[in-house]
This record gives C-alpha cells, sequence and structure tokens, in this order.
C-alpha cells in the first residue's frame, strides 16, 4: 500500500484540469515551497518534490490515463518512480522556473535555469578537534538572489521585455546569397529578453553580494584533505534554479606531542635505563588525559606498545583506532662520583659475561672459516 497523497489533492485542482489549469497551479506551490525561499525547511522540501510529481504526472496525458485508471500503484507498475531530486525537477520544468523570472524561452531555445556556482572555504582545525570533531561557525560571502526585484533584475513595479532586435528568439539572422546566417543576438545577448528599468539595488543583474554565517557540524576523525559538503549553500542559481553547495576542505594542525597516522596515534616515551632494565609503571599523555603504562623489565630502545581503542575515531564506522608508544631509553649524562663509582661496579660486573661471549666467537670464528 502506498501512503501518498492523490495527486489532484496535492495541486489543487478538480480531475478534469486542462493543460493550463495544472501549469498554473503547479507554478503557484513551485514558487511558494521554492527551496531558495524555504532553506533548511524539510517540509517545504517535501511538499516542493510532491507538487513536482503530481505535475509530472497529470500534465503527460500517457501517465495521466494509467493514474486515473490504476492510481499510484498502476504507475509504480509502469516503471515510474518520481523525481531524484531538486536537479531533475529543475532540468525538466525549467521553463516555468524561468516564467517567474520573465525570462521564458518556450521551445524557441533551451532552458536557461541554471544551478548556483559551488563554493569552497578551507578550514585550519587544532589537531583535537579534528580527532573529537566540532562545530564552527564561518561566514560566507556570496552571491545572492537581490531581494528589491526578486531576482529579476528589473526594477519593482516593472518587468522584462521582448528583444525588440531578435523579436524574442535570441538569435538575428543575416543573408549572405542564397544562405541566412544565424548568430546570438548581441542587444539581449541570447536571452530573447532585455530590462528597459534595471534594478538599482543590484544594477539589473538579478543578484547582490551578501555575507551569511554558516554553521558547520565537523565529525570525529576528519583529516587533512577531508571534504565536507554543505548543500545549497552555494551561491544562487539563475532564473530560478537551485543553490549550488559550499565545500568545506579541511586542514589538520600539527600536535606537539601526538602524531597521525589514519586512526592511530603515535608518540613517544623517553624513560631512563633504569627504568628500562627494572621495569616500571609510568604516566603516559593520551588524547583522552593520562593513563598509566607498565614498562616490563629488559625494555630496549625502540621498543612499541599499543594502547587499544585510544586512537582516532574512525568516518566510516567510529571504531577507534589504537595509541602506539615507542619507548626512547635515555642514556645518563653529568653524573656525580657517587654514580660513577656504581656504574663502574656494574660494568665489572657485566664485563666477565661479555668477555666469555666475545671470546667464545672469535674461538669459533676460524673453524667456521676453515669449513
Amino acid at each position: 500500500m502506498t501512503d501518498k497523497r492523490d495527486y489532484y489533492d496535492v495541486l489543487g485542482v478538480d480531475r478534469n484540469a486542462d493543460a493550463s489549469g495544472l501549469k498554473k497551479a503547479y507554478r503557484k506551490l513551485a514558487l511558494r515551497f521554492h527551496p531558495d525561499k524555504n532553506p533548511g525547511n524539510r517540509e517545504a522540501e517535501e511538499k516542493f518534490k510532491e507538487a513536482a510529481e503530481a505535475y509530472e504526472v497529470l500534465q503527460d496525458s500517457k501517465k495521466r490515463q494509467i493514474y486515473d485508471q490504476y492510481g499510484h500503484q498502476g504507475l509504480e507498475g509502469s516503471g515510474f518512480s518520481g523525481f531524484g531530486g531538486f536537479e531533475d525537477i529543475f532540468s525538466s520544468f525549467g521553463d516555468i522556473f524561468e516564467d517567474f523570472f520573465g525570462f521564458g524561452g518556450g521551445r524557441r531555445s533551451r532552458s536557461r535555469v541554471h544551478r548556483g556556482a559551488d563554493l569552497r572555504y578551507d578550514m585550519q582545525l587544532g589537531f583535537m578537534e579534528a580527532a573529537f570533531g566540532t562545530e564552527k561557525e564561518i561566514d560566507v560571502e556570496k552571491a545572492e538572489a537581490c531581494a528589491a526585484c526578486e531576482g529579476t533584475g528589473a526594477a519593482p513595479g516593472t518587468g522584462v521585455e521582448t528583444c525588440p532586435q531578435c523579436g524574442g528568439s535570441g538569435q538575428v539572422g543575416r543573408s549572405q546569397g542564397f544562405f541566412t546566417v544565424r548568430t546570438t543576438c548581441g542587444h539581449c545577448r541570447g536571452q530573447g529578453k532585455v530590462i528597459a528599468n534595471p534594478c538599482t539595488t543590484c544594477r539589473g543583474r538579478g543578484k547582490v553580494l551578501s555575507r551569511k554565517k554558516v554553521s558547520v557540524r565537523i565529525p570525529a576523525g576528519v583529516d587533512k584533505g577531508s571534504r565536507l559538503r554543505l548543500t545549497g549553500e552555494g551561491e544562487a542559481g539563475a532564473y530560478g534554479g537551485p543553490h549550488g553547495d559550499l565545500y568545506v576542505f579541511i586542514y589538520v594542525e600539527n600536535h606537539e606531542f601526538f602524531k597521525r597516522d589514519d586512526t592511530s596515534v603515535l608518540c613517544q616515551i623517553p624513560i631512563s635505563f633504569v627504568q628500562a632494565a627494572l621495569g616500571d609503571t609510568i604516566t603516559i599523555p593520551t588524547i583522552d588525559g593520562e593513563t598509566e603504562l607498565g614498562i616490563p623489565k629488559g625494555t630496549q630502545p625502540g621498543d612499541v606498545f599499543r594502547l587499544q581503542g585510544e586512537g582516532i575515531p574512525s568516518l566510516r564506522n567510529g571504531h577507534r583506532g589504537d595509541q602506539i608508544i615507542q619507548v626512547d631509553v635515555k642514556t645518563p649524562t653529568n653524573l656525580n662520583k657517587k654514580q660513577v663509582a656504581l656504574l663502574k661496579q656494574f660494568a665489572s660486573l657485566e664485563e666477565s659475561k661479555f668477555t666469555s661471549k666475545l671470546k667464545n666467537i672469535l674461538k669459533s670464528g676460524p673453524s667456521r672459516a676453515a669449513n
């Protein structure tokens, strides 16, 4: 069972409505629920899509016949599944949105409805902000539809006029012998329409530069080169087209202690040769705070320890990586006399072991060579 509303009810027309009545009803709804007039309004977006789907079916005689006879299930059985998104809607009904702005070209020209330009914003994040996510408010400058003329480019109270040079076709003809060469009209630049009284606010462009504060949610685990897409936060489209998107490119500052390898956090911890030899429990920093790490007896320089689940969250599944700790055994300096004496005593005890091992190596060396 489908929960879709009746298409005639959606458009607010009776079942005998003709093409003109359908178009008039759809234009009214499309202008009312246009995404640029209702930014961030999910309910308006759904009504905009619903109206477009209803008009798509009822203005097509074959689809309308199937719908009248079998309803929504009949359309689904015939392969109709509606629109995939705003781009499909504006592409299909561009002439209607052009008419909002006085630039309807009908069959004489391709649709002039254009999606707005995408914008780029480079964002610098701290190491911890990237690791755990944050929310930032950024200031974006972009072209928006002029409020004074509602994007038409014409002064309030006036409209767009048909180009006197090309008669609205957007092209002019020039005879060359037996042939007529058609070129883009230079007066209207191929638009077919001209603005006799430009809006003083936007100077006839239909757009003005404005600054807008945009809230950006940074997910945990982003890294240098990550790119976030904010749908509809780009520049305004032309002749009723949708806004473009805003792309936020992430750059992450280096940390004074930690390094990052994908979801792993790397660091190097200095320990004394006594701690390495005898073992110890030390306090080390993690990105969550401090924790204790057990150093086993006989730890060697460069040995690596791993703290599971103490790394960076994965953007794919949220699972955290590990913290990898490499120990750096420090050789003591500026020893006092007592420390020197103790080390010499230790060395003398160790010397017999190393001397015996060295003698065995030297003794076995020539015999191995002879073989």
